[in-house]
């Protein structure tokens, strides 16, 4: 299939690479020209502006996908891309929009006869290699003609153990991607998924805290342990119950320097945390541990913990979030 994709940023770039190397023909737009040379050099075809983009993916039905932050920067290129499609085409957004925003906009492109598909898109830097794990929410017609883009993305079966029991269930779930329902259904079901990061995050930071912290000169001497904790990362990676990729990240990130000297502790939060809790509350669902992870991010900001090292060394490690360098706070859902 030929797909256009807007923005060519940590994840953009490398969908992108992905698609090619399955045969797909991509079409690639950034401000940066720099960011789309590098994906040319990779086989995509150039586009200097949305409109060429548009263009340059010829007959209907046309199919662009945007990778840019939640906020003004998706919303504006949205609404430009509703007035250069036109009936039977698609967007796809693959970031981490509001799924209430997803809802609205949907209608608005649904007047002109445009598909608005929404992607939570989990995997991050590594993708490209790994696959992407994708909950899509939108018009079932359209999703499933888009099933070639989705299932290039997708991990696939690998080496996985299948679930006993799922013989009868959608097989697209056991590839890594599903059809997760309407509309702002794709979007949610990431967002919940993000804020479960959160939790799962926040208890590894805080056991660590608690190992590291045990030669306290404030324990008795015969109970300080001096203890590795880059070792006992590694050894709960290896048959342990509490084995995950957050862990192997982790556990790689003590093995290269077990002070994490390189991290301060400020921890951001990209927006889905604040939203999981605000559907928590909206559906009166007690989130007692997922509430208390991002009071944790914010309390970060003022005083920082080897816990809150670890919490940065891990979302470095899967998204490349460096320190500083997002905004104070997410960029603010537009208003009902």
């Amino acid at each position: 299939m030929r797909i256009g994709v807007v923005g060519l940023g940590r994840m953009g770039a490398n969908i992108s690479r992905r698609l090619i190397k399955a045969g797909h023909d991509c079409v690639v737009f950034d401000a940066n020209p720099k960011a789309r040379a590098g994906v040319v050099e990779d086989g995509a075809k150039d586009a200097d502006s949305l409109a060429s983009l548009a263009a340059a993916l010829g007959e209907t039905p046309r199919t662009v996908w945007v990778m840019l932050p939640a906020g003004p920067i998706t919303e504006e290129t949205v609404g430009r891309l509703g007035g250069l499609l036109g009936r039977g085409d698609a967007v796809i957004d693959g970031g981490n929009s509001f799924y209430k925003d997803d809802i609205r906009r949907a209608r608005e492109l649904g007047a002109k006869g445009v598909d608005y598909i929404d992607c939570g898109t989990s995997g991050g830097i590594w993708g490209i290699d790994r696959g992407y794990c994708m909950m899509i929410g939108g018009p079932k017609a359209a999703v499933d003609r888009l099933d070639p883009i989705f299932s290039a993305l997708a991990p696939g079966l690998g080496d996985i153990p299948r679930t006993p029991g799922r013989a009868a269930g959608d097989g697209r779930a056991e590839r890594g991607y599903i059809h997760a329902g309407p509309t702002g259904a794709g979007h949610f079901v990431k967002m919940i998924h993000n804020g479960v990061e959160y939790g799962l995050m926040q208890a590894y930071a805080e056991g660590f805290d608690i190992l590291r912290n045990k030669d306290s000169a404030d324990l008795p001497q015969d109970e300080r342990f001096s203890l590795n904790v880059a070792d006992i990362a590694e050894v709960w990676r290896r048959g342990s119950v509490i084995s995950s990729w957050l862990l192997d990240l982790g556990a790689a990130a003590l093995a290269k320097d077990a002070e994490l000297s390189g991290f301060s502790g400020y921890v951001q939060d990209s927006g889905e945390g604040r939203w999981t809790v605000e559907a928590a509350i909206e559906e009166a669902v007690p989130a007692e541990v997922l509430t208390s992870a991002l009071y944790a991010r914010f309390r970060s900001r003022e005083q920082h913990t080897f816990g809150e090292k670890v919490l940065s060394a891990m979302r470095f490690g899967f998204g490349g979030h460096v320190e500083g360098a997002e905004a104070s706070d997410p960029a603010p859902k537009p208003a009902e």
